[in-house]
């Protein structure tokens, strides 16, 4: 009578095992630091939300016309300067809360970090009033998240 093989040899088993053990060798380093791609993600978000909001704001000065000094939205009072939010203004404008960021504003600047970050400084979106004339500026570094 003839025997009938059940289950795998311990060649099939082994091998199984490897090829697991270079699947996992390649695939570990792509989801091992996904944390710094979603801080990333979050200063961007966060610079697309100020631009936003800086064209909402100076579209409301514009609409109120005769130079207002502030514009309301939401309920909230917003300081122009030169046509467009101030640096405070702005924060409060697009919503940004130092809840979920580390915020700060200084000399017409307002900066914004992902909580978090490897390092803040390479972390971040400013916004620098409006010069006279002219519309306010944007930079965003997110070299090290």
């Amino acid at each position: 009578m003839k025997k009938q093989q059940s289950g795998f040899t311990l060649i099939e088993l082994i091998m199984v095992i490897v090829i697991l053990g270079i699947l996992a060798a390649f695939a570990l380093p792509r989801f091992a630091d996904l944390g710094g791609n979603a801080r990333a993600a979050t200063i961007q978000g966060a610079s697309g939300s100020m631009r936003s909001a800086s064209a909402i704001v100076r579209s409301a000065f514009l609409a109120a016309g005769t130079n207002p000094a502030t514009v309301t939205l939401e309920g909230q009072a917003i300081t122009i300067v030169n046509g467009y939010a101030d640096a405070a203004g702005i924060l409060v404008a697009a919503q940004i809360s130092p809840n979920d960021f580390t915020t700060a504003t200084a000399g017409g600047v307002a900066t914004v970090q992902a909580t978090g970050a490897t390092t803040l400084a390479n972390c971040q979106v400013t916004y620098t009033e409006a010069a006279v004339g002219g519309a306010p500026t944007f930079a965003i570094d997110v070299s090290v998240c």
